[in-house]
């Protein structure tokens, strides 16, 4: 376990040690994952293309042509 400061532009430093554990190199992809009260980093390519995009579809779902305008009019506030 590692305790980080989060910077006033919302950045954290991976420790060396968990980057090298995890092989994770400059410019390597990592994705953010939010369960239930933890954020959890993973490798971008040790997920497959369904696990990486399963947000957009669960999103899709939620979003009917109806709710589209009032969407539209908060996002514009």
């Amino acid at each position: 376990m590692s305790i980080v400061t989060v910077s006033a532009r919302g950045q954290v430093a991976i420790p060396s040690d968990m980057r090298e554990k995890l092989g994770i190199v400059e410019g390597e992809k990592v994705v953010f994952l939010l369960d239930g009260d933890s954020l959890l980093l993973r490798k971008a390519s040790s997920l497959s293309w369904a696990q990486l995009t399963r947000p957009l579809r669960h999103a899709r779902k939620k979003l009917g042509e109806a709710s589209v305008p009032a969407l539209v009019e908060k996002l514009r506030k």
